[in-house]
Order: C-alpha cells, then structure tokens, then sequence
C-alpha cells in the first residue's frame, strides 16, 4: 500500500519527500523554498480565529496528495479515494466486495494443485482453518493502531505500527517482505501471462489456418478433454503437438519454434510491457480494474459448466494411494499452507479499506463477511475441479498448479478464460511495478521517480527476474508458496502477534493464555515458511 502520511482532512502543508533527509543530520532538513511556503502559511493561519477560513491557505499553493492504491499480492491493486472527516462514503456491502475483489485473483488457479498435494479431506479441513487463522490475525492487524496512545494514527497503516513499535527494523523490515509479496506476484504474472499468450496465439492461429492440432499428452476423448500435461516428465511440457489436417506444415513447425512456451513468448512480453513499467503514474491501468472481477466470475461459470459435463470422481482413500486417486492426507499439505497465506493475504492494505467504511462500527463484521466469502470461492472451485476431474481415466495427480493448462488450447470455454485473464494481469502488473517503484526508491532515494535510469535498471531486474522463472522455473504453485509463507512470516504470524502482546504487557494485562497462544501461531508461521524448502 502506498499513501501520503498526511491526514487529507486538516490539509496540511506538504514537504517534498526529495527535500528532506535524516533527522539527525545537521545540513538543512527543507530546502529555502518549501521552509518559507511553510513560515507564510503559518503565519496567516494565526491571524485570524480557527474557525474563521478566510486566509486558509487555498488548494492551488498545496500540492495534491499523493494517489492513494490498495493491492493484494494475486488479487488486485486499485486506487482508492480518500476519506473526509476521517471516514469514508462506502457501504458495508461494498466495503465486503472490495476486500473480496482485493483479494481474489491468480491464487484461485493453483487451488486444486494445493488441494491435491494435501489430499481431498484434508485440503478442505486447511483452507478453512487457515481462513479462520488469518482473518483473526487481520483483526489484530485492524486493532493495532488503537494499542498506541497520545498519538494521531487516523492515517496509519499497518507499516507505520510496525514502525511505532520496532523501530527502524520495523521499518525496513516492513519493506523487505512487502517488496518480496510484490516481486513474487510480479513473477508468477509474467509466467501466467506467458502461458497465457503462447496458449491464446496457439488458438488463433490454428484457428485462422484451420489447422486440427492434438497435444502429444494423455487426455480423456469426447467435446470436453481433459489432458495431462506433466504425464510425460515433472515438468511442464512445451508445446509439442502433432498436425492432423492437410496444410502447410513447414508454415506450422516454424510457428512452433518462433512461438514457444518458455523460449520465446517470455521476451515477447517486454516490447509490451517494460515500456508502460516506467510510466510515472499508473492511473490509467487502475479504470481497468474491473477485468479482476469479471475474471473471477467467469471462472466459477466455467468450473460449473465443466463439472456439470464431466460429472463426479471422486474415491476416498484415507492412508494409501492408488493409480488414479490420492490419500485424504498427505505429507505435502504444507505446500498448500504456503498457497493460501498468500490466497488470503490482506493484511497490508485492509486498514485503508476499511478507512473508508461509513460504518465503522461495522468493521470486523465486514472483514469476517468477506473473509467467508473468500473461502467459499476458493472451496467451491477447488473441490470443484479436484471433485470433477476425470479419474480415471486420468490420474488426480494430473492436476496441474494452473488448472487451466488441464484443458487443451483448442477449448473454447478455456480460451476466453485466458483472455480474460492476460488482460487483466496486463493492466495489473504496471500497478504492481509502481508500488515496488515507490516504496523502494523512495525510501532510499526519497523520490519514487528519481530518475529514468534509476526505474528502468530497477524494472529491468523485476522483469528479468519474471522472464528468468518463465524460462527455467515455470511453477506457480511453488512459487506463490514460497513467496506467500515468506511475507506471511512476517505481516500475517509474527508483526501481529507480536504487537499484541507487546500492548498487553505494556497496559498489565497480558495473561498466559494469550502469550502461549500468540506464541504459536508465530510457531505456525515460522514452521509453515520452513516446510516449504523440506517439501
């Protein structure tokens, strides 16, 4: 989350963040310029009464404030208005929708993955477990800026707490996570955005040279296939197909070169998308944020649809495993802990959402409302999927971190979904490089923009970074893992727990019961980060 510390109600006046610099340093903290706007303002605002606003200083000699944008790691990251009168204008129910829409996004793809690596019963048993987990630990999250005294933090988030509370370790730690959740997300986009493109031009141009292609991988037979993509090897398979249909097949193999999964359609998306990354306002990528919501819908819709043709498969093995089915508890439910800190990871942004609730009173009934329905989204398309996935003749194990790449290119209903999806993880991602953008640069270098060179070599290792992993490391599932129980470590287990109990033992009031349960759940935290490098 990226907003101006200033309270937009009382409008102070605004010091560039390029003008100042340690406070213990002993060169001038403003510059000549700013430090006499702000001797002029105070002077008029003290010749006159505070209630009287005629030598209020007007709007045009203040800068703006500076644009205020919510993000979710795989969700989305739009901008948000910001509040009068230190409240906002939403209702409950839009306030509910806007966590959902937040939170809800490309982590819904590798939902059956986690659920299969855990096993059925005990996939369902951790998503509302660890639904359960983090909403309490985003209550704490809510409640923390009342745990400081005498000090105004109607404009805080959840960072400046942390701050408060630990310091410069605070802060800088704060940044270090944020920027892995940020980074992480960047990188499974540009995979999903790969996959996406190579499989969408795959449909074209078969398409427009009325070419019948079949992937060389097992798969069911009828109008609704189902294919096994990693039947072959561990890996995920490249486009290797066979033309069936008369044509120009020197044409068709020099597509496929020129056309790759992981060797070329990569590179391909930096001619689009590295220029748009050194914008210095992202605003115009955040009217599309929409695309995220009608995503999401549409991939219930077509999880229903495909259920419904496909029926019910579904055995229950509780310790042994089969050739078409997985035991009901695995040894590798971890992998799905890790997914789902990420899934429902809201935590940085939710004090802002909440912020601009009419009600306030209303808050926690609003945030476990939508928590809830983030559950039920998640549950209902990975029981879905795993519960419908053709077993046999296939193998659950053949369910992929992107259960899209279980259905052919050629599937209809699956080819809308990807576009759907491509376009809006391309207007997302600019979002996402503005706020690693802002955060990094303007915490070292005190201006987010402080000059072409320094955005573009930091967009150059972002991106290479997603181009890297498209190439050699083409796994979601793992990757939404390890970056989700990496800043889950510290925003959703430890920084709430820790100021909890750091305000009760402040106040006398810590008891045994709420430091050995808060202990834990930092326990939980630590040993779910470190279960993802043993599994």
């Amino acid at each position: 989350l990226f907003f101006s510390p200033f309270s937009f109600s009382f409008r102070p006046f605004h010091v560039e963040p390029t003008n100042i610099v340690g406070v213990n340093d002993d060169m001038q903290r403003v510059t000549d310029e700013a430090s006499a706007m702000n001797k002029r303002i105070h002077y008029y605002s003290r010749l006159t009464s505070p209630a009287d606003r005629a030598l209020i200083a007007p709007d045009h000699v203040l800068p703006a404030p500076d644009e205020i944008y919510v993000y979710s790691p795989l969700g989305s990251a739009f901008k948000v208005d910001t509040c009068t009168g230190g409240y906002g204008k939403n209702s409950s129910l839009v306030t509910i929708f806007m966590i959902w829409n937040t939170m809800m996004g490309t982590s819904i793809l590798s939902i059956p993955w986690g659920i299969k690596q855990a096993g059925f019963t005990s996939g369902v048993i951790l998503i509302l477990l660890m639904g359960i987990l983090t909403l309490y630990c985003c209550y704490r999250v809510v409640k923390s800026r009342q745990t400081i005294p005498l000090i105004d933090t109607s404009n805080w988030e959840f960072p400046d707490v942390c701050k408060y509370y630990f310091g410069s370790f605070g802060q800088w730690s704060s940044l270090l996570f944020s920027m892995i959740s940020l980074v992480g997300a960047m990188v499974v986009y540009w995979v999903l955005m790969s996959n996406f493109l190579f499989n969408t031009g795959k449909f074209i141009y078969n398409f427009v040279h009325d070419i019948n292609v079949t992937d060389i991988v097992p798969g069911t037979n009828g109008s609704n296939k189902v294919i096994c993509p990693s039947a072959a090897s561990g890996h995920p398979p490249q486009n290797r197909s066979v033309m069936f249909s008369s044509g120009n097949s020197t044409g068709f193999e020099l597509f496929e070169e020129w056309w790759n999964k992981s060797q070329t359609v990569p590179f391909y998306l930096i001619v689009v998308l590295l220029p748009v990354l050194n914008l210095k306002s992202p605003s115009f990528f955040a009217k599309f944020n929409v695309l995220g919501t009608v995503s999401v819908v549409y991939l219930v819709f077509l999880v229903t649809v495909k259920a419904a043709h496909l029926g019910i498969h579904i055995e229950f093995n509780w310790l042994t495993e089969n050739e078409f089915f997985v035991p009901e508890f695995r040894i590798l439910f971890p992998q799905l802990t890790g997914v789902l800190t990420l899934a429902f990871f809201i935590h940085n942004c939710v004090i802002t959402l909440l912020q601009n609730n009419r009600n306030q009173e209303n808050n926690v009934r609003d945030l476990s409302i939508a928590y809830f329905l983030v559950g039920l989204t998640y549950l209902y398309v990975g029981v879905i999927i795993f519960a419908s996935f053709p077993s046999p003749p296939l193998s659950k194990e053949c369910i992929e971190q992107n259960f899209l790449d279980n259905f052919p290119s050629d599937d209809i209903m699956s080819f809308v979904a990807r576009i759907f999806l491509l376009f809006q993880m391309m207007t997302v991602y600019p979002l996402l490089g503005y706020l690693a953008r802002v955060q990094l640069l303007r915490q070292f270098f005190g201006n987010a923009y402080p000059s072409l060179f320094h955005v573009l070599a930091l967009n150059l290792a972002i991106v290479g970074a997603g181009v890297a992993m498209a190439r050699f490391y083409p796994n979601i599932g793992s990757i939404i893992r390890y970056s989700g129980a990496t800043c889950g470590l510290a925003f959703v287990f430890v920084y709430p727990s820790l100021i909890y109990m750091i305000s009760l033992h402040r106040a006398g009031q810590l008891t045994w019961p709420a430091l050995i349960i808060h202990i834990f759940i930092i326990l939980l935290g630590l040993a779910n980060l470190i279960a993802q490098f043993l599994l």
